[in-house]
């Protein structure tokens, strides 16, 4: 099946209204991601309509992972399905949630969510994970239709390694040193950087 053809997890716009529609970054709390999650508002639809209708927003997991002062970071190759995201600096791990991850509920997100981190990078510490936040960037045609939720795990050691092509030139680097080179980056992790502290908390 094509990339575009997938089923994709979304919610209706209006309900980005209802927890309260912002702009960029915002800070998790729990009662917004469970009621971006309620099973009432999720539902499965072809990925190739998404792409282009706004009234939906795609739930994409962005996943960071995070060593002392170092941050995984890579550049979107190729092979990458989001051609509009080429070439461009990520430190976020994720993609789409789609119906093989079960019915449309939280579960199937979460399964998603470790579906996608397992399918891209091999993690090899012990880590601690959390919700960071949210971010939403109508500003560009990638960013009016997809709403991610940021996950940070919080690793032990920087041993983690791309299984995918499309992770290229990827490690760990100083978050200091992607803060300094910062418009080298996708505008989700610009956005996610200035909720990063550069110690071993955030």
């Amino acid at each position: 099946m094509a990339a575009t053809d997938e089923q994709i997890l979304v919610i209706p716009a209006a309900r980005l209204d209802a927890v309260g529609r912002f702009t960029g970054f915002r800070p998790f709390d729990e009662a917004t991601l469970h009621a971006l999650l309620d099973p009432a508002y999720l539902s499965y639809r072809p990925r190739r309509a998404m792409e282009t209708d706004p009234s939906f927003k795609q739930l994409i997991p962005y996943v960071v992972l995070k060593s002392g002062t170092q941050v995984f970071h890579y550049t979107r190759g190729k092979a990458g399905t989001e051609a509009r995201l080429r070439a461009l600096g990520s430190i976020g791990i994720g993609g789409h949630i789609n119906d093989v991850d079960g019915a449309a509920t939280a579960a199937a997100y979460e399964a998603g969510m470790r579906r996608e981190l397992a399918e891209e990078v091999n993690v090899e510490s012990p880590a601690n994970e959390r919700g960071l936040g949210f971010i939403y960037d109508p500003s560009t045609p990638v960013g009016e239709v997809h709403l991610g939720i940021v996950h940070l795990f919080e690793l032990e050691s920087p041993r983690a390694w791309p299984r995918e092509d499309a992770l290229a030139d990827a490690g760990f680097v100083e978050i200091a040193e992607i803060r300094a080179n910062r418009g080298r980056y996708e505008t989700w992790s610009q956005l996610v950087l200035e909720a990063l502290k550069d110690g071993r908390s955030v």
